[in-house]
């Protein structure tokens, strides 16, 4: 079961979200809060914690962004989906900023809000088109501060890893495209957290593509 916590300061909108997501067979709500504060100390009250969380931006007490630094400074693992009224630039940025691993906006359909839990389950991230478009305008923003990673830093094995997971291949996909073991591919995986200085796949995709350490088509 992929288990799911839901923060939204919206009663009508978190029920029916929570009804639509629970009548699926593999999911499960792990709990529902109505702000950021609530979704921090439910968090934290859990035996074991949830698979991922999906967060509105705009709440009272505390909001997502807020929140999700929160958590990402917690229980760095922990996936972050923001689910928000707000389809702006800056919004979408600053929730990528903070450690999101997908950006939706509400008016989104029922499949891609499973489609896109599965995915963050699965892989650690889900960016779409537009999302991967920010990621690639910030590159290009003259006040955007590129971190320096020396070109010799990462090996080709590491490079080929590394383009196929922004490219959102699942550990078994690359493992079959470059000819290695799942465990090999986790290792390399690993070792480029590492060398970049990024806390999970989300951010490092981010930092890949901000960094144009590897070329995405958008």
């Amino acid at each position: 079961m992929i288990q799911i916590a839901l923060a939204d300061d919206e009663g009508l909108f978190l029920d029916t979200l929570s009804f639509m997501l629970q009548r699926i067979n593999d999911f499960n709500i792990a709990f529902t809060a109505t702000n950021g504060r609530e979704l921090i100390d439910q968090l934290g009250q859990q035996d074991s914690l949830p698979d991922v969380v999906v967060t509105d931006l705009k709440m009272p007490s505390l909001n997502g962004v807020e929140a999700t630094k929160i958590i990402k400074d917690l229980y760095p693992d922990l996936s972050v989906i923001a689910l928000s009224s707000y389809n702006t630039d800056v919004f979408i940025s600053n929730m990528l900023g903070v450690g999101a691993s997908s950006y939706l906006v509400k008016n989104t359909t029922p499949a891609l809000v499973e489609l896109t839990i599965r995915e963050v389950v699965s892989k650690g991230f889900y960016y779409d088109k537009n999302v991967l478009r920010i990621l690639h305008d910030n590159s290009q923003d003259g006040n955007y501060k590129r971190s320096t990673l020396d070109d010799n830093l990462l090996s080709p094995r590491e490079m080929d890893v590394l383009q196929l997971i922004c490219e959102q291949f699942t550990t078994t996909e690359i493992a079959d495209k470059l000819y290695l073991s799942k465990r090999t591919v986790d290792g390399h995986r690993n070792n480029l957290l590492i060398k970049t200085q990024t806390r999970n796949v989300a951010g490092l995709v981010a930092y890949a593509i901000q960094n144009a350490v590897v070329t995405i088509e958008i």
